[in-house]
């Protein structure tokens, strides 16, 4: 778990600071932004980079998992560099301090509680996936009201899987395959997973609690 929060936390600092980095340099933000096939390109770069990670893991070296991993938090990266132009800086800085706490929190929960957590596994998913849902719909509504709802469900749906999956990735690790590159490769997919939770989460709160740009 140590080194499951590690190449978590490692990913997170990369995508922050290719977010600010981006965000900082008007030439990229000119390729990124000014053309929505760009921008929408990257955002299914992510799916991808994603899915063939999943799916190919077993079958992927350590290193190569690694490489993968990282390519997404840098692609993700310059995708939320977008939050900059929406929300104040400021507001982005709280927001996230709001985020770190509760996602700590939960996967201490996650971690450390005796209670079996599968029970959340399905409920969370259809959550999941109504949420999906709701928020396709809230393109074409352009609802104020819906969008806050939407992510006030998300936040809660996000805190519950921080809980499920540090439970479920503490149970899945197998021992007696320390330093191999099963082990390696474990870190990072359970990496992956809480990685994605703290995103998530921290994007639900911006909405809520983040200060727009005038």
């Amino acid at each position: 778990m140590t080194k499951v929060f590690g190449w978590m936390s490692l990913a997170l600092i990369v995508t922050a600071a290719v977010s600010f980095g981006v965000a900082s340099t008007p030439q990229i933000v000119e390729i990124i932004f000014s053309s929505k096939f760009t921008f929408y390109g990257l955002m299914i770069a992510e799916v991808g980079v994603v899915w063939w990670l999943s799916s190919r893991v077993a079958s992927m070296s350590a290193t190569s998992a690694t490489v993968w991993f990282f390519l997404y938090s840098i692609l993700n990266g310059l995708t939320l560099s977008v939050i900059f132009f929406v929300f104040t800086a400021d507001s982005i800085v709280y927001v996230f301090g709001i985020a770190a706490s509760m996602f700590m929190a939960m996967a201490a929960y996650g971690y450390y509680t005796k209670k079996d957590l599968t029970s959340w596994g399905s409920l969370l998913m259809m959550g999941l996936i109504g949420l999906i849902i709701a928020g396709v719909v809230n393109i074409f509504l352009r609802s104020d009201m819906f969008g806050m709802v939407v992510s006030s469900i998300g936040v809660l749906i996000f805190v519950g899987l921080t809980a499920y999956d540090t439970q479920k990735i503490k149970e899945m690790n197998i021992i007696g395959n320390e330093g191999t590159d099963e082990d390696h490769k474990e870190a990072i997919m359970g990496a992956l997973t809480l990685y994605l939770d703290f995103i998530n989460l921290f994007l639900y709160l911006l909405r809520l609690l983040g200060n727009r740009r005038d």
